[in-house]
């Protein structure tokens, strides 16, 4: 078995795996059963108001004794835009109409980010999780420092080697470098600057020219591709996609019935969706954003938007809105109990490594 860094040691973690966040699909039972597994395990939170964030928390920690992740999104509050809201509400209009539905006749900011939550930062001081994550972003430095002063270990995304350099200066203790290849929404701090680097270059790249450990992230599926992540560099490795088909993620059955098929093979990046680059399986609506010719609304008004299409085509039996995120190692996603694949991927760590 590889050497485990001592921050997951001192965690009292035994492998180099930590699932990833996925606000919306990441439960208390998923986050519960990997860290009962002896990896670590967590919540994305991003996606709920301070009470549900508070029972999720709870819940987690009522499952397990373990150390577990709280993932926080760190986006700028959106720049209000009407002109551009109403036209890609005119564009979606027919969209609604084939589902019988009426398009909201606005968009709402329906996510807040932890930059400059107070109560949030507050209530997370209050719980005091084990590890708390950034996507998107860092919080503000006070916060960053009140964390760690409680014996938190923060981690945070970089998409690219200047934000690895920001995390650094802020005094963040671990870097997830997240690859092109990895599902769901991009870390990048400002998108539209987003290089696109692949895992594999972007984990050399920071192991290099970073002090902080850096655990790889995007299209890791398996044991052999942990032992590649490590051999480059990386002390541990994220992974999201391959925990999807666990009985415990919130996953419908629309999305696991996609993820085990033909569509696992065609994913692809858009800001359709939510108004942020991310990764999913190709459907309605990375179509519609490609077509468009206009500028999107801002992050999370397009998802405002992109879940209300989904809601009234669900209610007719389709999910060609839906955010079915996932990465390109989609087509490796297997359906077995998160703690059981925890396992496997241990052993199959071991065998690669001893080859």
């Amino acid at each position: 078995m590889s050497k485990l860094p001592s921050w997951m040691t001192g965690l009292g973690l035994q492998h180099p795996i930590i699932q990833a966040p996925m606000a919306g699909t990441s439960t208390p039972q998923l986050a519960a059963a990997v860290s009962n597994a002896s990896a670590l395990g967590s919540v994305g939170i991003g996606a709920y108001g301070l009470e549900q964030a508070r029972q999720h928390i709870e819940q987690t920690r009522a499952l397990t004794e373990r150390p577990f992740n709280v993932n926080l999104f760190c986006h700028r509050a959106p720049a209000a835009d009407a002109e551009r809201e109403a036209q890609w509400l005119r564009y979606l209009a027919p969209e609604f109409e084939r589902y019988g539905a009426c398009a909201p006749p606005g968009l709402r900011c329906i996510y807040e980010s932890a930059l400059g939550n107070a109560r949030l930062q507050a209530m997370l001081l209050e719980l005091r999780p084990a590890v708390v994550s950034f996507h998107f972003g860092l919080p503000e430095q006070g916060f960053v420092d009140a964390l760690r002063a409680a014996g938190i270990t923060t981690l945070a995304c970089a998409t690219s080697l200047d934000e690895a350099r920001q995390i650094e200066q802020a005094g963040v203790d671990v870097i997830v470098a997240q690859g092109m290849e990895a599902g769901g929404h991009r870390g990048a701090f400002v998108p539209e600057q987003d290089t696109l680097m692949g895992t594999m270059a972007l984990v050399r790249l920071l192991a290099r020219e970073s002090r902080l450990p850096v655990v790889a992230a995007g299209g890791i599926m398996d044991g052999a591709g942990i032992a590649a992540a490590l051999q480059l560099g990386a002390c541990a490795v994220q992974m999201g996609t391959a925990f999807i088909l666990c009985p415990e993620s919130a996953a419908s059955q629309a999305y696991r019935a996609e993820l085990q098929s033909d569509s696992a093979h065609h994913t692809a990046i858009t800001a359709a969706i939510s108004g942020r680059p991310a990764r999913g399986m190709f459907n309605r609506l990375h179509q519609l954003g490609r077509n468009y010719a206009g500028a999107l609304p801002a992050y999370p008004m397009v998802y405002d938007a992109g879940k209300a299409l989904h809601q009234a085509a669900s209610a007719q039996g389709s999910s060609d809105y839906a955010a079915h995120w996932a990465g390109q190692g989609a087509p490796l996603a297997r359906a077995m109990p998160a703690d059981e694949l925890v396992r496997a991927l241990a052993q199959e760590l071991e065998q690669a490594t001893s080859a």
